[in-house]
């Protein structure tokens, strides 16, 4: 049961008024630590001191009787605080019950409780007090009793004056612990069908009903319907609503929990969990430290539960002070998985596939991916064989963004692999790639035969169950009485100290008595005789004592005297022998505790449980648990190999009342052995053993790689076992060959255990081949061991020298080789040739390919060369054993180019530059020797302001600052020995056209208008420039182009219809672009209408003149770095407004990095790829002669 604390309202010291005046002394201060009350003695602190503080307060705890508990506080101040403990209702004095500690390197003040008891449950007080000040902070402690029965009352922390406290909250939920549970009668329904039923959904009723063999359906829905009316009436004292009941489940990283939404009516009312009817504690801060915690945001209550075991299953309760608010039940089945999750490779576009075989049945698995639960649909297809032992996850149409983690969840266990998914070399760039119709992925073994194999064992463990069943039966109904269990062993009876001493030789006459060897407390064997004795120097009589009540012989005792010494037997110790047993002769006495008990002992189902083998793989978690009768001074201590376990690190020991437990986390191989537990009392100790195996892979075989024999057709090879099997036997050994000079290993065979040895009878005489053996056992394959040196079939034949090489071409960058095959291959294939080369003037052969590496033509173009320098060249052709003898020499080559009359490489023979800017012609030419260069301008010299720059292969004309004046014909003549070779290039240099004169409409006849304009005063400085028309018309209200490429200035425009109005546009047009446009006059109706008098009526002008508006404003972006971006908004306004961009108030309109656009009021902005610093305030300013308008937004860029 929980003993809850009560807080009274206690005034802190230097808080209240001064005892001796009764004035109010101090300053109340704010701490930073919310719940911290601070007191400060003087108004003002000297510099450099302070009052003190907190900057952790201790945290609130819940925590079951027996435990360990513990707050811990961090104060600051100057001088240093004298940090004292203690209590609203009681006295921290007893050194036994609570200790004060101090930490030095970090600073932390703790108050530690060893083995809490239900009478500590009060709110404790932390005070901290230096010469300036005090800091005051209390916490509460709730210790939950073990052994709450139902009728059992919690009594108050502390009794108070008024005494109107209420009782603890009885539980109104019928679900009780195991041991307080009532015996059902026959037919009666289990109420934990009741509570699971109030809180699932209308669904999941006929399964429900199904697992606990309800067929009525009527009668249940009635009752149900009944009960939830009360529940709901209970729940309505404590809570306004409760929505989104999600059952418990098991996460992606391996934790439990359940949640609800909940909106209570007081905050501070009291949550309990419950499992199986028993309280359990939790924790609300300590989420790390804990196995169960909650976790509350708004009203949202989340229950998680971490380190899930078996045993952790059971039906989960929530309560709200004794009205239970959500019950579900948390079913974990006995399963594992037998094939794991393997890496997947996948290329994009590519189904991948994750396959396990589990070693139970299994209707449905949990998968996640990258922690977040995948479903059955277009993305996943989920698939379980007939028998459910085979489960499957398919991830369609892999991109990149579905690399990741993948695990799958059966019950408690779980395994996850790596999705990698690579880019498709095959597709097109800028084009997404077909969809493949291929899977990537898989185990790599013979799921089906692994589930057909555990498919059977599974039958003969079902079959092994029910033959046991019937053999149990027939036993049970053969024997007339159940056998008693047998009787402990029997233990030497207990003595009291004996002085060893002959009590006739101290007799002697007119000796004082005195006691020579008193007694002392025993414990005594419960059915074992004990014995007390008393030796006194002299004889004399005496009398014995138990409890203070006088004892004789004949009472279940024996009472003998010899001499000195006086004796009290015990025959038979029963609990009634317990009590102070006292000796009196005259006025000596002594006096002696005897305690009668039982050394431990543990069930025999229990300890025949215990003592089989627990059998985990590497990485996994190893649990043992030792159920035993709950005892008074039993100490148990956990042992492996002879070696106390002590908790910490990856070893967790948990001590209950009625068993403990033991958790080795993350298993290795080194981690097997024997485990013990003792238990130990004073009357005896008692121990269990089991034993721990941990299953792995096995260590690679041991080496070297022996060759027992190489011919030209056979190798043999040999190895040593691996020094560590992994905890199973070595099953078989797998081999690998890789030849020479190719980089794929092939898998031979596999030979059995007990063979060290393998035979390759599939060898090519001369080759060269390498090996590697993996040894391999049921829980998977080892590292390889692989040979050192390549082994060849045969001994090595090398071939004869090829043709001395014979030089085809030679320039300054290239020298290509051809030679002839050697004349005798001497019988083995010839796969390449190696060149090797020497500089004249040197003693240096340098290979330009390596063995590995071999030219397979007979030509080769060498071009590690060195203009000028002069070479010789050898070939060796190359077998599997490597390369021969080296041919002749070739003749000696030089590196240079053969004479060569020159040629232009694809030049321009047009172009065009604007007026100002500098001119650059370039013109690449190849000839050999280098040719002399000249160019002229119409034939011309060139003036001394245009540059030449002459380089290898290029030359280049320069024109600094052109003007029109430069535009010419240039001509390039290349001149060497061999010949000569000339090119033209038209230079152009020009502007912008100015623009046209003004423009005259006439119309000649009905629907022809003629447009005629004064010509643009380019014309005659450019031979190239025409003119462009543009209509608009207010029936379409857009500008087309009607006429380009115009060399006159005039033009007939068509199709002219009355009643709609024109407007022409004419611009002159060059290589440079546009002019700015010559508008025409308006033609149409408002130029020929008839005014018409107002009769002198006052008549009003329509005016459409009006300030900027902003119609659609900009809105918030926020894109990832690199992407594009693309703002817009509209604006309006007569006259047409000027619009202006700005980043954090400074103008982009003429930013390259921006492109702007305007389009009828429409304005936008784009940005190809966002920049961290292309994040900032955007704003958009419309002016015209009437206002101005502007808008603005936000882009923030991720990263």
């Amino acid at each position: 049961m929980l003993k809850k604390s009560k807080v009274t309202e206690e005034t802190g010291t230097g808080q209240g008024p001064d005892e001796d005046n009764g004035k109010e002394v101090g300053i109340k201060k704010k701490s930073k630590v919310p719940g911290v009350m601070i007191t400060q003695y003087i108004e003002t602190l000297p510099e450099g001191k302070s009052h003190p503080d907190f900057t952790r307060k201790p945290i609130a705890l819940t925590i079951q009787e027996g435990k360990f508990a513990f707050f811990k506080a961090i104060v600051t101040g100057d001088p240093t605080p004298n940090v004292t403990w203690s209590r609203n209702n009681g006295e921290v004095s007893d050194t036994s019950r609570y200790q004060s500690k101090y930490d030095p390197n970090s600073n932390e003040h703790t108050f530690e409780m060893p083995n809490v008891m239900p009478d500590q449950a009060d709110t404790y007080k932390c005070s901290a007090i230096n010469e300036f000040g005090q800091a005051i902070v209390t916490v509460v402690l709730n210790v939950i009793e073990v052994g709450f029965k139902k009728n059992k009352v919690q009594k108050p922390a502390a009794e108070t004056m008024d005494g109107d406290f209420k009782t603890v909250l009885k539980r109104k939920s019928k679900i009780r612990p195991k041991s307080e549970q009532p015996e059902r009668k026959d037919g009666e329904i289990d109420p934990k069908f009741w509570e699971i039923l109030l809180s699932s959904d209308k669904k999941d009723y006929e399964k429900v009903c199904a697992e606990f063999g309800v067929t009525d359906f009527r009668w249940m829905l009635k009752k149900l319907n009944e009960m939830k009316k009360e529940r709901e009436e209970e729940q309505a004292e404590f809570v306004k609503s409760i929505s989104n009941l999600k059952p418990i489940q098991v996460n992606a990283d391996g934790t439990a929990s359940f949640e609800l939404d909940m909106d209570l009516i007081e905050q501070s009312s009291s949550i309990f969990l419950y499992k199986d009817g028993e309280m359990i504690p939790y924790t609300k801060e300590l989420g790390d430290k804990m196995k169960h915690s909650l976790k509350h945001t708004g009203k949202k209550y989340v229950f998680s539960m971490r380190d899930l075991l078996p045993e952790d299953a059971g039906l989960y309760q929530l309560d709200v002070e004794g009205v239970n608010m959500f019950s579900t039940d948390f079913k974990i089945p006995m399963v594992d998985f037998l094939v794991k999750l393997q890496e997947v490779t996948a290329v994009e576009r590519q189904d991948a596939v994750f396959e396990c075989v589990l070693s139970n049945p299994f209707s449905k698995i949990l998968w996640f991916g990258k922690n977040l639960p995948l479903e059955q649909g277009d993305k996943y297809d989920i698939e379980v064989s007939e028998d459910k032992l085979i489960h499957r996850l398919v991830v369609k149409d892999c991109m990149v963004v579905d690399k990741g983690i993948y695990s799958a969840c059966a019950g408690i266990k779980s395994c996850n692999a790596w999705l990698i998914v690579e880019a498709d070399k095959d597709a097109q760039k800028g084009k997404k790639s077909a969809r493949k119709t291929t899977r990537a992925g898989g185990s790599g073994v013979d799921l089906q035969k692994i589930a057909e194999e555990q498919q059977e064992k599974l039958q003969k463990q079902r079959e092994e169950i029910k033959e046991q069943i019937k053999a149990v039966k027939e036993t049970a109904a053969a024997a007339a009485q159940a056998e008693s269990p047998p009787a402990p062993s029997k233990a030497k009876p207990a003595k009291a100290p004996d002085s060893g001493m002959d009590s006739s030789a101290l007799d002697v006459k007119g000796t004082e008595p005195k006691i020579t060897c008193g007694l002392s407390d025993i414990y005594a064997l419960r059915g074992n005789p004990a014995e007390l004795s008393v030796n006194m120097n002299v004889d004399c009589e005496g009398t014995w004592f138990k409890d203070g009540e006088q004892l004789n012989s004949g009472a279940g005792v024996s009472i003998t005297k010899s001499g000195s010494c006086h004796k009290l037997t015990i025959p038979r110790c029963t609990d009634d022998n317990t009590g102070i047993y006292k000796f009196i002769s005259g006025d000596l006495s002594t006096q002696g505790k005897v305690t009668v008990g039982d050394v431990p002992e543990f069930d025999p189902d229990d300890l025949h449980k215990f003592s089989k083998p627990v059998i985990v793989r590497v990485g996994q978690n190893a649990a043992f648990k030792m159920p035993f009768p709950p005892q008074e001074s039993l100490v148990v201590s956990w042992f492996k190999d002879g070696t106390e376990l002590k908790d910490g690190g990856g070893v967790k020991i948990g001590r209950e009342p009625n068993h403990s437990r033991l958790l080795l986390r993350d298993c290795l191989r080194t981690d097997a052995g024997e485990i013990k537990i003792q238990l130990k009392n004073p009357f005896g100790a008692i121990e269990a053993t089991s034993q721990l195996i941990v299953l792995d892979r096995p260590g690679p075989p041991q080496g070297p790689v022996e060759t027992v024999e190489t011919t030209s057709s056979i190798i043999e090879i040999k190895w040593n076992p691996p020094k560590d099997d992994g905890g199973s036997a070595v099953t078989n050994y797998i081999i690998e060959r890789l030849q020479c000079g190719q980089c794929l290993w092939t898998k031979l065979g596999d030979v059995s255990s007990d063979r060290t040895t393998f035979r390759d009878r599939n060898v090519t005489h001369g080759k060269k081949y390498n090996y590697r053996i993996y040894a391999e056992n049921p829980e998977g394959t080892s590292d390889s061991l692989e040979t050192a040196d390549s082994i060849m079939a045969g001994v090595m034949i090398l071939a004869g020298p090829p043709g001395a090489p014979t030089v085809v071409s030679a320039s300054k960058t290239c020298i290509k080789l051809s030679w002839t095959p050697p004349e005798d291959d001497r019988g083995v294939p010839i796969i390449g040739y190696q060149i090797e080369k020497r500089k004249k003037d040197t003693n240096l052969w340098v290979a330009l390919n390596a063995l590995h590496e071999p030219i397979e033509a007979v030509n080769y173009a060498v071009k590690d060369v060195t203009e000028g320098a002069e070479y010789e060249f050898r070939v060796s052709a190359i077998n599997e054993s490597g390369a021969g003898d080296a041919s002749p020499p070739s003749a000696m080559v030089c590196a240079k180019n053969p004479n060569m009359r020159p040629c232009f490489k694809d030049p321009e023979d047009f172009i065009v530059i604007r007026a100002g800017n500098s001119a650059r012609v370039k013109i690449c030419y190849e000839a050999e020797p280098p040719p002399q260069i000249t160019w002229l301008k119409d034939d011309e010299p060139l003036s001394p302001w245009i540059q030449i720059i002459n380089t290898e292969g290029m030359s280049q004309l320069v024109i600094p600052s052109s003007k029109r004046s430069d535009s010419a014909i240039y001509t390039i003549k290349a001149k060497n020995s061999v010949g000569e070779a000339s090119f033209d290039i038209e230079v152009r240099v020009t502007d912008e056209p100015k623009t046209p004169g003004p423009v005259v409409l006439e119309q000649t006849v009905h629907g022809k208008v003629e447009i005629s304009w004064a010509p643009s005063p380019d014309e005659e400085l450019d031979d190239r420039l025409h003119y462009m028309v543009s209509q608009h018309n207010s029936d379409t209200r857009v500008w087309k182009t009607v006429a380009d490429r115009l060399f006159t200035n005039t033009y007939t425009v068509n199709n002219i219809l009355p009643g709609i109005e024109y407007h022409f546009r004419i611009y002159a047009k060059n290589d440079m672009g546009l002019s700015d446009p010559s508008q025409s006059p308006t033609w149409g109706v408002n130029s020929n209408r008839v005014q018409v008098s107002s009769s002198g009526a006052n008549s009003t002008d329509v005016c459409f003149e009006r300030p900027p508006s902003i119609l659609v404003p900009l809105k918030v972006h926020t894109p990832p770095k690199g992407y594009q971006v693309y703002m817009t908004c509209a604006v309006r306004g007569c006259p047409t407004p000027t619009v202006s961009w700005y980043l954090n108030d400074v103008c982009i309109n003429s930013d390259s990095n921006y492109y702007i656009t305007n389009s009828f009021g429409v304005c936008s902005i784009y940005i190809l790829r966002v920049r961290p610093k292309d994040s900032g305030e955007y704003k958009v300013v419309a002016v015209n002669s009437f206002g101005k308008a502007e808008c603005s937004t936000i882009v923030t860029v991720r990263d």
